[in-house]
């Protein structure tokens, strides 16, 4: 069953039209489907496997900023979040491969479109890839994600001026006060960011002005999958 999309906001409507890059367990490529089409979680329980990314940018006090997704977004609505986190796109710069250039030019597209971070401010080969990671998870009972996720850190002071169809709040913290927030149950926050928080995030934020030690570039480490 398609969903019918006329409840939802007509921005985050027009975005379900994009083009995701569909793939198998190991990352290759095997096609492409809506964005719509890959969220629908009735498609998901039947395989079907998209690639996305993840962002974590640190200020040069060592922050993480974080975000809060808009109200309107029709998957994880209000739910706090990692800085920025979307898909590689089915185009021709957003395709290639090599050296995670596709995913890093997404990241770099979708940081301006939601939070008005100008590219020159998050040059692409300052995004530093740490892994891969696989997981599902249900947003609704329609809607969910399946993804695997290209994990993205950059350091970088950047100036802000967020979209708030995409973005309704955003903070920086530091560790303590992250772990504050997940106690906080009263928090919503998304289930790749719990995954990643609870697997590999206060680690690799214990080394960030040394990551090459943490990088794990072959591996696709599948979570939440018992």
């Amino acid at each position: 069953m398609v969903p019918d999309l006329q409840e939802y906001d007509e921005e985050q409507v027009r975005l379900m039209e994009e083009m995701c890059i569909v793939i198998n367990e190991n990352d290759k490529r095997i096609g492409a489907e809506s964005k719509k089409t890959c969220h629908v979680m009735e498609n998901i329980n039947n395989g079907l496997l998209h690639r996305a990314f993840s962002v974590f940018l640190f200020d040069s006090q060592n922050r993480l900023l974080l975000q809060q997704r808009a109200s309107e977004k029709i998957t994880f609505p209000d739910m706090w979040t990692n800085t920025c986190c979307s898909h590689p796109l089915n185009t021709a710069d957003e395709l290639v491969e090599k050296e995670q250039l596709g995913a890093r030019t997404a990241a770099q597209r979708k940081l301006e479109h939601e939070l008005g971070i100008k590219p020159e401010q998050v040059p692409l080969d300052q995004f530093q890839y740490l892994t891969r990671i696989h997981y599902l998870a249900p947003s609704d009972g329609m809607w969910g994600e399946h993804e695997i996720d290209y994990i993205f850190m950059i350091k970088a002071d950047v100036d802000l001026d967020v979209s708030p169809n995409e973005v309704r709040d955003v903070k920086y913290v530091t560790p303590d006060e992250l772990r504050a927030m997940f106690a906080d149950t009263s928090v919503p926050m998304t289930p790749w960011f719990k995954l990643i928080c609870n697997t590999f995030l206060f680690k690799w934020w214990a080394n960030i002005d040394s990551l090459e030690s943490q990088k794990d570039e072959n591996t696709i480490h599948r979570l939440g999958f018992d």
